[in-house]
């Protein structure tokens, strides 16, 4: 048994030939923070993702004579100068489709929350072409926030981008979570990319997408500000590549990049570390096009794509108040509109605090229902007048009738604007609302017992859900029903008498 053993191992040996596998290494010369030099490499392209020992992959940054400059994707503590480097001929990717809604992954498609791997559909690269002018369709349909304030004055549509703008702790978050919130009754997928945020802040979110049974129908993509800068940069894109696979599939779909600040100063660190020359406030000279090819691909696709809508709310923080800052002018030059927050409406407890005069819509109102004509208008124009006679009466001077008037209006108005973080209100209510402050229903009623006589409207308001989801909205007779039923609802309650509203 032992000759034929030897026997068929000498056969083996005679049969063995090489059998060479091409592959082009590079080495490590040099290791920075979230960056690496690696040289040797001949053929290497940009975007190219390279394996690195240990797991780590990085993606090919900069390329030049003999070096190139390596983002990488992760802890690279372990990595020393000399270590190989294999390219893997392809670019960096991450897993989409329906496996994805409900899970909490990584910037790179990772699961985060300890229910098991991702079975994807399949992977996509995470940087891909904007629809093409052709592929679009005018945005016309609404996409509802549940903030009376955003709804009727700042109108968001259903693939729109609304940037979301303010100084720290204003209440940023909080708006774009309500928007997300607000689509549990609607067909509408969410993603929340959290870029460079507090484990404890991204948890927090979602315990509340959670509560609000909206996490089934959502996801949450996180690159903490304590993950690779690499990670941060990707994330936002690979958020996108994953919302627009429901997009090219018909549906409809919210993303919030929480925020593009810090996303802005990752990219700002990986340059420097790149060693890439520096423009205005140190950030790389491409930075305004990192923004716009990530926002571009937001969009409205037309019927022949599927009619599937990508609406971005992208978050920024300012400073000061300073909204003619670098990157904050930037993104107002890309989106099609901003949300700003004040952080002066906020100390004074005007919660949500959103500053009507400064935030504008550039193509909401087109897809606004038309039943908000009849507030919204108004709403502004008292609004703005309210701020103007509210600066010129701190001077003590003597007010005509008309003048106070204008006042205690404007006063309830910015009253009733006020909203609960977890207080989200449907078409009707809000229009409800807005039309009893803005008719002058309101005028007689107390500062105090203005949260009384919003609850007592909403309460008694008659159904009006088929009137108001109207495309022609509503008539002069169905809007003097309305103000008489609120009328009557009033005085029922004592909030009002019959004598001050007929004078």
């Amino acid at each position: 048994m032992s000759a034929a053993l030897f026997g068929a191992l000498d056969e083996a040996r005679r049969n063995l030939r090489p059998d060479p596998t091409l592959a082009e290494v590079g080495i490590v010369a040099e290791v920075g923070e979230g960056v690496a030099h690696v040289s040797g490499f001949s053929e290497l392209l940009i975007d190219e993702l390279l394996s690195f020992p240990g797991g780590l992959y990085g993606t090919a940054s900069t390329i030049r004579q003999g070096m190139a400059g390596i983002v990488l994707l992760g802890d690279a503590d372990h990595l020393q100068t000399g270590d190989e480097v294999r390219r893997t001929k392809r670019t960096l990717d991450a897993p989409v489709g329906p496996a994805l809604l409900g899970r909490v992954v990584d910037g790179l498609g990772r699961p985060l929350d300890e229910r098991g791997p991702i079975k994807a559909a399949t992977y996509w690269p995470i940087e891909r072409h904007a629809p093409a002018i052709m592929d679009r369709a005018p945005v016309s349909r609404p996409l509802q926030t549940g903030i009376k304030s955003i709804d009727a004055a700042i109108p968001v549509g259903r693939g729109q981008r609304e940037l979301i703008l303010g100084d720290r702790q204003t209440g940023k978050t909080a708006i774009a979570v309500s928007a997300m919130i607000n689509q549990s009754a609607e067909d509408v997928i969410c993603i929340y990319c959290a870029i460079g945020q507090r484990t404890s802040a991204v948890a927090r979110v979602i315990q509340n997408l959670k509560a609000n049974d909206v996490m089934q129908r959502s996801i949450v993509v996180t690159a903490s500000g304590e993950d690779a800068p690499g990670l941060q940069f990707s994330a936002p894109y690979a958020a996108t590549s994953m919302a627009e696979y429901f997009v090219e599939r018909g549906k409809d779909v919210l993303i919030i990049y929480d925020d593009l600040t810090r996303h802005a100063r990752a990219y700002r660190e990986l340059s420097l570390l790149l060693r890439r020359p520096p423009a205005r406030e140190a950030y790389p000279g491409d930075i305004f096009y990192i923004h716009s090819r990530l926002l571009e691909r937001s969009a409205q696709l037309s019927e022949a794509k599927g009619g599937g809508s990508l609406t971005a709310l992208p978050v920024i923080e300012t400073q000061a108040q300073n909204i003619s800052a670098y990157i904050p002018t930037n993104l107002i030059s890309i989106t099609d509109g901003q949300i700003y927050l004040s952080p002066i409406l906020f100390q004074k407890g005007i919660l949500p605090a959103v500053d009507i005069g400064l935030s504008v819509s550039r193509v909401g109102g087109d897809a606004q229902q038309r039943a908000y004509r009849m507030v919204a208008p108004d709403l502004r124009l008292y609004y703005a007048q309210y701020e103007e006679l509210e600066a010129f009466s701190r001077f003590g001077a003597r007010l005509d009738k008309d003048t106070r008037q204008r006042l205690e209006r404007g006063r309830r108005i910015r009253e009733i604007l006020k909203q609960g973080e977890h207080d989200r209100m449907t078409m009707a209510e809000q229009i409800g609302v807005l039309l009893a402050a803005t008719s002058g229903l309101l005028d007689a009623v107390a500062m105090e017992k203005l949260p009384e006589a919003e609850t007592v409207i909403r309460r008694d308001l008659p159904d009006l859900s088929s009137q108001l989801s109207a495309k022609e909205g509503l008539d002069d007779k169905g809007k003097s029903e309305i103000l008489q039923a609120m009328r009557t609802a009033l005085e029922n309650a004592g909030l009002i008498s019959g004598e001050e509203t007929s004078s």
